[in-house]
């Protein structure tokens, strides 16, 4: 199952709404999602977690180019939404493949459990990344630095784990309104 919010800088402080990954079909969507999010082209931040598998950071500023940061990338390639990061930051030529096709809930391979346990052999698969894929690291991949001018350093982001999303609010001081939309 995913969380996702976003979290829009104001003058006033950081206000917060849910974001809706029915209509997120690729990574430009939800770019787009974010920039519409904005208050006078200040930023946005989007967070997205897979219970407790992997979180995915996306900052946009006004027009600049987006921000990424996934806290665990092999395991966020195994899902939807997080495939659509990995491949940005892998710098991935391939096309997105539409998301119509896929049950978006977390549960893309018809599992039960969100967090399916994968066999030694799905694992060596994935690590090596499949025919001719670029492996996907394991741990965290993208730019740590994305939220230190936020009061979040880089050494924090990358040590985060369990509830993530919610440490990240504390240090912007958006704790309420984060808490407001979950």
């Amino acid at each position: 199952m995913y969380f996702a919010a976003l979290l829009a800088r104001t003058e006033d402080g950081w206000e917060a709404s849910d974001m809706e990954l029915d209509d997120v079909e690729s990574l430009s969507d939800l770019i787009d999602l974010a920039r519409s999010a904005a208050v006078d082209d200040d930023t946005v931040v989007a967070l997205i977690e897979q219970e407790d598998a992997w979180f995915g950071v996306v900052r946009v500023d006004g027009e600049e180019d987006p921000r990424y940061f996934v806290s665990n990338a092999s395991a966020a390639a195994r899902s939807s939404y997080g495939s659509m990061l990995t491949k940005e930051l892998l710098g991935s030529d391939e096309e997105d493949d539409e998301l119509d096709d896929l049950d978006l809930d977390g549960t893309e391979d018809g599992e039960e459990d969100a967090v399916a346990a994968f066999t030694d052999e799905d694992a060596d698969e994935d690590e090596a990344g499949g025919a001719g894929a670029e492996p996907v690291p394991a741990g965290p991949l993208g730019d740590p630095m994305l939220l230190d001018d936020l009061g979040v350093t880089n050494k924090q982001l990358m040590t985060l784990d369990g509830d993530a999303l919610s440490e990240i609010a504390e240090s912007l001081g958006a704790t309420e309104v984060l808490e407001a939309v979950r």
